[in-house]
């Protein structure tokens, strides 16, 4: 029996929390829908993931003004997918930042994922058409790291490496141990992998957990308050992309074909993963490119919305 495509049977409402983590730092999380975080500094705030569409952002803004008046001055881009990126005109008079390695794949894949995105997952993606014409763009760019200052506060911007994309950033509170990684962390939540590198992403999570977080905001999941917490988001996060490329580049060894190699990800998956949010919706997209990964090829293919109902019809159908 066909399963739904994607999330489009997925039309449920989240219920949406907003926690502190430590002095001017929150995590806007919705059950393991995408997360944002906030960061108010002495004269101004950071939003970290902008949200993907104005009248989401409008509620993260509206929780905001509930702990401050302080003007939301900067907006990160923790990568490009459409979920993160296309509520950034809400925030008005923002500066918007990502990485430059972001910025190219906005340029070479932006507006395919834009349509991929919508088609996959309709519930994320209320109020659309207030986007803007055109795709999101950040202001300001950097290569491998850079300091904002909020007031006394600072914000370190790091390009740690590659992982669920090629352009991923963390943001690194130092004063409070904090960092806001993205989905390079996820929580009771499937990892997206359909844009990753499987090979660099422990490497990247090695140098997250470098530094020694106190507490993280995940890319999906509950905000992650203590040490021990933060340690088992980690490990979680290993453990899903160790199961899955390890089934996968082994079916690819076998000389199996990709449909093979998705039946038996599955049964190596689903045990440990199946609960997670989001977890049928990943899990052919996930092997589609973990099988070219393991095949030898290191750029991940651009989805589209067709290439996207091709794959899943040819795997899940």
């Amino acid at each position: 029996m066909s399963k739904s495509f994607a999330s489009t049977a997925d039309l449920g409402p989240k219920t949406i929390s907003f926690d502190e983590l430590g002095k001017g730092l929150y995590a806007y999380t919705a059950e393991g829908d995408p997360n944002s975080g906030i960061i108010v500094g002495d004269d101004a705030c950071m939003v970290v993931d902008a949200q993907a569409t104005p009248a989401m952002a409008a509620d993260v803004i509206a929780r905001v003004r509930e702990v401050t008046d302080k003007p939301i001055r900067y907006v990160l881009l923790s990568h490009y997918h459409a979920v993160r990126v296309l509520g950034a005109s809400a925030y008005e008079g923002a500066t918007i930042i990502a990485s430059d390695a972001t910025r190219g794949l906005i340029v070479e894949r932006g507006e395919q994922d834009k349509a991929s995105e919508i088609g996959r997952f309709p519930r994320l993606f209320p109020g659309a058409e207030s986007i803007p014409p055109g795709l999101t763009w950040p202001h300001v760019t950097f290569g491998r790291e850079m300091t904002v200052w909020l007031g006394r506060r600072e914000v370190r911007l790091m390009h740690l490496g590659r992982g669920h994309t090629a352009g991923d950033t963390v943001a690194w509170v130092p004063d409070a141990g904090v960092a806001f990684t993205g989905d390079l962390v996820e929580y009771h939540s499937a990892c997206y992998c359909g844009d990753a590198h499987f090979k660099d992403w422990p490497k990247t999570l090695d140098a997250i957990e470098a530094l020694g977080p106190k507490a993280v905001v995940p890319g999906r999941g509950a905000a992650l308050t203590t040490p021990a917490m933060v340690a088992d988001g980690i490990r979680l996060t290993r453990d899903f992309l160790s199961t899955l490329y390890g089934s996968v580049s082994d079916s690819v060894a076998k000389g199996l074909t990709l449909k093979q190699a998705f039946d038996a990800c599955r049964t190596a998956m689903d045990p440990k993963f199946a609960s997670f949010a989001i977890y049928e919706h990943c899990l052919p997209f996930n092997v589609s490119r973990a099988y070219d990964e393991a095949s030898g090829i290191d750029w991940p293919v651009v989805w589209t919305d067709q290439r996207d109902r091709e794959m899943w019809a040819s795997l899940q159908g």
